[in-house]
């Protein structure tokens, strides 16, 4: 199974895409922590060595000498603060220089300490996932038994070695004091907890691109599907971080010039979980369906009496291709 069917509904809270950083760590003389949150898979290069020794795309540790054992560990700052749900701990290319076992701990933090704050703040952290064994160039895919509200990880290995990447998949949890719910906000932008919940194809790349922070870097930032060779059209839908009132939208092609759709509309409903046995969804236009332009950044407000409360939305595309991002600004409602 693959790791976006087995963490369907989660993201990435550590991501360097979302803010993500890895602060401080016990050691990183092979190669360097920034590596463990590096979007993408590793990559080997085969013959490029450095001074210290082989090159390798991870956080990589020496060997530790003696008889005491230990572990090494790294202190790691969410993108967004969330409910963890399951881990990634990506060994690939690591082979007889893996760790045998990881464990994480998470603390809820203030702002944001530095690392020397943070190797006095040992109390700080609390135990969320126990000792877990680790096989080597592999995902190993950890998942968690208990979850709680987490600002940082302390992910720990045993007795050192390497890991390529860690992802720490759960369920965005924002401060809504300092966001504000009164404030006109994108509702479903993954760092105020929108989520993609299913769609009809992610061939070319995944929905979750659509609401992520920031502007399309390149086609490959953004959702697109197949070339559709039958009736029909593609779609996704997605879950609000909160419950709200859709003001107006903003659908962006940015980047794709012969394979954006011909047009598009934004459905709406609100529901505990759409698709759920007893849980029918009533989807009413929020934006009817309208044509679109490439590589370009369109607005559509959303006429007044369509503005009721929604839970999710569905994006739908005709009949196939790319989108780069979705905004859905409006407010929270009570």
């Amino acid at each position: 199974m693959g790791q976006a069917m087995m963490h369907e509904g989660l993201i990435d809270l550590a991501s360097s895409r979302l803010g993500g950083r890895a602060l401080v760590a016990s050691d990183e003389f092979f190669a360097p922590k920034t590596n463990l949150l590096t979007p993408g898979p590793a990559v080997f290069i085969e013959g490029k060595y450095t001074d210290r020794g082989k090159w390798m795309d991870g956080w990589e540790t020496r060997r530790k000498r003696g008889p005491e054992g230990g572990f090494d560990w790294c202190i790691v700052e969410l993108g967004i603060a969330g409910t963890i749900r399951a881990i990634t701990v990506d060994t690939t290319y690591f082979r007889g220089n893996h760790p045998a076992a990881c464990s994480l701990d998470i603390a809820e933090l203030e702002g944001s300490p530095g690392p020397a704050r943070l190797r006095v703040l040992d109390q700080a952290f609390a135990e969320l996932l126990p000792r877990a064994p680790l096989a080597g160039h592999t995902e190993n895919q950890i998942p968690i038994e208990r979850g709680a509200r987490a600002t940082h990880v302390r992910f720990k290995i045993y007795p050192d070695g390497g890991v390529a990447r860690l992802r720490i998949w759960g369920d965005a949890r924002p401060d809504w004091r300092r966001i504000g719910a009164q404030r006109v906000i994108d509702l479903v932008a993954v760092q105020h907890g929108g989520v993609p919940l299913a769609t009809s194809d992610q061939f070319f790349s995944e929905p979750l691109n659509l609401i992520m922070p920031g502007r399309s870097r390149n086609m490959s930032d953004g959702w697109e599907t197949r070339r559709r060779r039958g009736p029909g059209h593609d779609w996704v839908v997605l879950r609000l971080g909160r419950r709200g009132v859709v003001e107006r939208v903003e659908l962006d092609t940015t980047h794709f010039k012969g394979n954006f759709p011909e047009s598009a509309s934004l459905e709406g409903c609100e529901t505990a979980a759409p698709g759920a046995p007893g849980q029918e969804a009533v989807w009413a236009d929020l934006v009817p369906r309208t044509t679109l332009r490439a590589n370009a950044r369109h607005r559509f407000p959303v006429a007044a009496p369509a503005r009721r409360p929604v839970t999710h939305i569905r994006l739908n595309i005709y009949p196939d291709g790319g989108v780069a991002r979705l905004r859905v600004w409006g407010k929270v409602a009570e």
